[in-house]
């Protein structure tokens, strides 16, 4: 769980790492939260704004079997390439199976 001010840290060193990587938009995002709470209600606005610019996915998969952090996900990521599994095996084929479609069809 994160303090409001905490997530910005968080933030930065996330996209510090996203830039040492080589990440670029578009780029396929599994998030295994199974072991994370859900976020104090103060802490929501940071990571909005915090992560407000971040390079944009093609798909997310979040991995959680909390039903409430699966309302907090669906209130707070409203992307729609964005699904939740409760196995992590189940989104990384889904992840993959949507860039092999998307793949298959730019040909």
């Amino acid at each position: 769980m994160f303090e409001p001010d905490a997530v910005g840290d968080y933030a930065r060193k996330l996209r510090d790492q996203f830039d040492a990587e080589g990440f670029a938009p578009g780029y396929l995002l599994r998030m295994d939260m199974r072991r994370s709470g859900i976020q104090p209600q103060d802490a929501l606005p940071a990571f909005r704004r915090h992560f407000a610019g971040f390079p944009v996915a093609s798909r997310i998969a979040i991995v959680t079997e909390s039903a409430i952090a699966r309302m907090q996900v669906r209130r707070e990521m409203t992307q729609p390439y964005l699904r939740i599994f409760a196995r992590a095996e189940t989104a990384l084929n889904w992840l993959l199976r949507g860039d092999a479609t998307e793949r298959a069809a730019s040909r």
